[in-house]
């Protein structure tokens, strides 16, 4: 029975991990909605916090990535920034009367 569950555990975290973050938050509400209703057994609403639980960490997780991408691009252009000479503003000449 053990053995069963590790297998059936392990089979989620492969599911969770292959969505998209969009795709992960709507079946999160799914499973929050189920919940909430109490149309579910005990055992089968301890399966679906597993599952939801299984996916905060999914989301969290594509969060972190994309907060270190944000990071790294933005790291970059402040590099590229300070790298770049200032350009001087030249302003229009006006026309003076001699």
């Amino acid at each position: 029975m053990k053995v069963e569950k590790m297998a059936k555990n392990n089979k989620q975290k492969n599911n969770v991990v292959k969505l998209g973050f969009e795709e992960a938050i709507k079946e999160l509400t799914n499973i929050v909605s189920k919940i909430e209703q109490g149309d579910i057994p005990l055992q089968d609403s301890l399966e679906q916090y597993e599952k939801g639980m299984a996916l905060i960490k999914h989301c969290r997780d594509i969060l972190q990535k994309a907060e270190k991408r944000i990071e790294k691009i933005t790291e970059a252009d402040v590099t590229k920034s300070k790298d770049e000479k200032p350009v001087k503003k030249t302003e229009p000449e006006e026309d003076v009367p001699f």
